[in-house]
């Protein structure tokens, strides 16, 4: 069983927060921090939709937590790492994690993302799950790449389905102000003991369900994902062995390599793009909210205002001044990953589902292929100074003025989506029906043609238990996803924002918007330096230093997150 879904492709080449996000966003541990959202300052209930609850606040909305103790990982988690599991699954003997039906049956309607091209409405995976789960539900799916237009224009009407599910990417401008406004408090369903009746609810980690916290109340069904880092710089080790190549460990050692690799006339370029890794190498923390921090110095700082922001953006454009990123890289056009697997890039960055993705992907037509994972390097050659993603980033949500039997039905759907690795109804939201979706092969479980149709992105988008790896198939790849990030995680602090769930003020929504393509535009040479400083200083005085005023106000009503 791997976690929920595999990702779509990364699309087009050229980082892009927003492309990634969404492209990550139905495998399940895959999601990185976020965009900036959430709830009343202090935790008052009232209709303050700006801010932040944590701290004593926050703890009084939460669920308790109950562990589940159905299967035991053989890779706990450490260090904010998912957890593993690296043996097979006797499939005969899953457990039921609820062996009881919580739905009803009562009709109701769910809105989601959804990328690719949706199953019918009463396809077989649809019906199996409703039979298992006792449900009803009737989906309203949505092209994941227009979802925010689609979620801005459901949320200003008066028509909202009964449940809705909000990725925090798009948790910018009025869509922000009005999860607070269209959205239920689920804390007299959830908080404290109450969630005991939904045990793979229960189990998510506080952590998570904090994130669910907007506009003061608990609205917010979380999927939980690992806070260590999610970008991978992989590399194609079979390449690597073969022509005796030793993985860099500095910048300079990486720069050093990439010209020795690249070779236009044989079509074989180092890398593409590097930017995301190279903000990690430079210890620059993420966009949005998790961008403040307050240094050893007292003084709190945007993530644009450290020096090793630009020192980041420096070292990626020598990589494309070399010459030693791809062209179409550089033109951002076509697919990043099947360069990689075709042997035209050896180096590339991207979430941790590429490292499974690509491994099966390639499995039968070229059995030597082997991608892995380099571990980040400090700037200086030493070690990493990297920062923690947000423990959740997409949610579940139940209209307000659903009625109780709607509401207890929505709630039972997402606790069988929670539902625990080596569990009966894990199995069935991620393989659907054996012998309809899927056949066992060896003690592992393949996808057919419509299973691979049908059992994608649309229950897993419910909830979600602790973040896993497990990929009975290829077991040491689950192995070297929580490793690498163990390893990774050891070097991983906290931001002062870290796991509050924040809504800046609407007045400030586009002031950093103009970042993401500065970014890409200067790496390529098609901006100075100079640009990118004085977009700087004009994000100082267009808003960014009344910007800052407002943070300090909100981590000292609220404590700092780390």
């Amino acid at each position: 069983m791997t976690p929920n879904a595999a990702a779509p492709s990364s699309g087009p080449s050229g980082p892009s927060r927003r492309s990634f996000l969404a492209s990550t966003a139905v495998a399940t541990a895959a999601v990185a921090g976020g965009m900036p959202l959430l709830a009343a300052c202090g935790g008052s209930g009232g209709d303050e939709r700006e801010g932040a609850t944590s701290g004593k606040a926050a703890a009084k909305l939460l669920p308790t937590f109950v562990a589940s103790a159905v299967a035991t990982p053989d890779l706990p988690s450490k260090n904010g790492s998912a957890s593993g599991y690296t043996g097979k699954v006797d499939l005969a003997a899953l457990k039921a994690s609820v062996p009881e039906k919580l739905a009803t049956g009562a009709p109701f309607k769910i809105m989601s993302p959804f990328w690719g091209s949706p199953p019918k409405a009463d396809c077989a995976y649809y019906k199996a799950l409703d039979a298992a789960a006792g449900t009803k539900v009737t989906w309203q799916n949505q092209d994941g790449n227009t979802y925010g237009q689609k979620l801005g224009a459901v949320l200003a009407s008066s028509s909202i389905p009964d449940m809705v599910v909000v990725p925090s990417w798009e948790l910018v401008g009025k869509i922000a102000n009005a999860v607070t406004a269209k959205f239920m408090d689920l804390g007299p369903y959830l908080a404290g003991d109450k969630v005991k009746k939904y045990p793979n609810l229960a189990a998510i980690p506080s952590d998570a369900w904090r994130m669910g916290i907007f506009g003061g109340a608990l609205r917010g069904i979380p999927m939980p994902v690992a806070t260590a880092t999610l970008i991978v710089p992989y590399y194609r080790k079979d390449i690597f062995d073969k022509k005796g190549y030793s993985v860099p460990k500095s910048p300079d050692e990486f720069l050093s390599w990439a010209k020795e690799a690249t070779s236009a006339k044989a079509k074989v370029w180092a890398c593409g793009d590097m930017s995301w890794t190279a903000f990690n190498i430079f210890g620059v923390r993420a966009s949005g909210s998790l961008g403040w921090n307050i240094g050893d110095d007292g003084k709190l700082t945007y993530r644009i205002e450290q020096p090793e922001y630009l020192e980041a953006l420096e070292w990626t454009r020598k990589l494309f001044d070399a010459g030693v990123v791809h062209p179409d890289d550089k033109a951002r056009s076509g697919d990043v990953g099947n360069r990689f697997t075709a042997g035209q890039i050896l180096v590339y960055n991207n979430d941790m589902s590429h490292w499974y993705g690509k491994t099966s992907e390639q499995a039968a037509s070229k059995p030597d292929f082997v991608i892995d994972g380099m571990d980040i390097f400090g700037a200086d050659g030493g070690d990493p100074k990297l920062w923690a993603a947000q423990p959740a980033s997409i949610w579940s949500m139940i209209r307000k003025g659903a009625s109780k039997t709607t509401v207890e039905n929505a709630l039972a759907a997402a606790d069988f989506s929670a539902a625990p690795y080596g569990t009966k109804e894990r199995m069935l939201v991620d393989y659907g029906v054996e012998g309809t979706h899927y056949t066992v092969k060896d003690g592992v479980p393949v996808k057919n043609d419509l299973g691979n149709s049908e059992v994608v992105n649309a229950w897993v988008m419910l909830a979600a238990p602790a973040a896993y790896f497990a990929h009975p198939d290829f077991p040491d790849v689950a192995r070297k996803q929580v490793e690498w990030q163990q390893r990774m995680g050891a070097f991983m602090k906290k931001t002062s924002t870290y796991g509050m769930n924040i809504v800046e003020p609407t007045r400030y929504a586009n002031l950093s918007s103009q970042f993401e393509q500065l970014e890409i535009d200067y790496v390529r040479g098609n901006r100075k330096l100079s640009d990118v400083q004085a977009a700087i200083s004009t994000w100082k005085s267009s808003g960014g230093e009344k910007l800052r005023d407002w943070y300090k106000d909100l981590i000292d009503k609220n404590g700092s997150g780390n």
